[in-house]
């Protein structure tokens, strides 16, 4: 088996990526079935702004067909953006949503300014899986049931995943090396 790149996109929020939430962990689990998971504090860690992030995932991470994009949050809706011009091998959304939600900071990153072009992302990512939860404190469950029903992804709603802010998140791991046929 051949190991495939998995970019991991974070949150915004800022700070070391690999000591918040999942991120680092999944990075070693990934290394471990011997993968190659890409894994870097973002620019513009706060606002996450579309045209500073895309570049970024695109050019310094290296997105392209042979790579697997796992975004969380604001890094699921970079994720998105990604494919509505960039064709990926899968990409794997972690509490993304399609509005602002009235936030001005999210309002800011450009994500949401536009219409969401599902069927060029369908188009361009070989596979697409969803994680949602019903008691994410920031979004609600009908932005993410959104997401799954415009993408026609393989949708995982989490009872009491909240906004998957853990350590651990085993159920991620599971589906992304099935993809991987791992």
């Amino acid at each position: 088996m051949a190991a495939v790149p998995v970019i991991i996109v974070p949150g915004n929020g800022g700070g070391n990526v690999r000591n918040a939430n999942w991120y680092g962990w999944l990075e070693e689990q990934l290394k471990k079935h011997g993968h190659k998971p890409v894994l870097h504090d973002m620019p513009d860690p706060y606002t996450a702004r579309e045209s500073i992030w895309l570049p970024f995932i695109r050019d310094e991470l290296g997105a392209d067909e042979a790579a697997v994009v796992v975004g969380h949050s604001s890094g699921a809706e970079a994720g998105m953006r990604l494919c509505e011009s960039t064709r990926v091998r899968g990409l794997v959304l972690v509490s993304a949503c399609i509005t602002d939600l009235g936030d001005a900071n999210e309002r800011a990153s450009g994500y949401y300014n536009r219409p969401w072009q599902w069927e060029k992302i369908r188009s361009n990512a070989g596979w697409i899986i969803q994680f949602g939860s019903p008691t994410d404190p920031f979004l609600p469950i009908a932005e993410q049931r959104s997401v799954a029903d415009g993408l026609k992804s393989e949708y995982h709603e989490i009872q009491n995943g909240g906004h998957f802010m853990v350590e651990e998140f085993s159920e991620l791991l599971h589906v992304i090396l099935e993809k991987l046929g791992a």
